[in-house]
């Protein structure tokens, strides 16, 4: 079932959005595909299991949807741990620590955002469990399309070594970083504009050549 969100901004910022969405997704798929290829390969080749990892995950007005990602842990890894994952998670793939510290594990979105799921930019959705522990106030970053970038990715870039860090990964994320990432999110619906979107592909993509 859908949830019930505020109001979304004017008709045509969203729909300029989605054209620039869409196109540079579009060409980000064909540019990219001998990478995604690659990666495939590499991924079934050295682990059993499928190339790509479906989640589900709430979007925009809180409807559903299926994410995608490149698989970067052992296939059946949902059954055998909490949905949270430190840096020294032993589910990871050796291909799939690497995908992850280059962000490649996050392309195949690309496809969400073409099919409408998702935008380049804005908040970054969440699985069921975490959203219904959303606070009111929280369930206001669900008033706009969920993105591949946004401030909470630029914020917590280095999520999965403080939660290697601590006692319980699972408790302190429910606790603490969840509800940290959505008050970064929260920022992207007072600033969402063009200019800032472009700031926080840029700073994503400089964060990625840096890593």
């Amino acid at each position: 079932m859908a949830l019930t969100v505020g109001p979304t901004s004017g008709t045509g910022s969203r729909t300029g959005k989605r054209v620039f969405d869409v196109c540079v997704a579009i060409a980000g798929l064909i540019l990219l595909s001998p990478l995604f290829v690659g990666i495939a390969i590499a991924i079934r080749c050295t682990s059993p299991g499928p190339a790509l990892f479906r989640q589900l995950r709430i979007g925009f007005r809180g409807r559903p949807f299926t994410i995608l990602k490149f698989r970067t842990m052992v296939a059946g890894a949902p059954s055998l741990g909490p949905n949270v994952s430190p840096a020294d998670d032993p589910r990871v793939t050796r291909i799939g620590a690497f995908l992850r510290r280059r962000y490649l594990d996050e392309i195949p979105q690309l496809l969400n955002v073409v099919r409408g799921d998702m935008s380049l930019v804005g908040p970054r959705p969440e699985t069921p469990e975490f959203v219904a522990l959303y606070t009111p106030e929280e369930r206001r970053v669900l008033e706009v399309r969920p993105g591949m970038a946004g401030p909470s990715t630029l914020a917590f870039e280095s999520e999965a070594k403080v939660l290697a860090g601590t006692d319980d990964p699972y408790c302190y994320y429910v606790d603490r970083l969840l509800h940290e990432r959505v008050g970064a999110d929260l920022e992207y619906l007072e600033r969402q504009s063009f200019l800032y979107d472009l700031h926080v592909l840029v700073k994503s993509v400089l964060m990625v050549l840096e890593e």
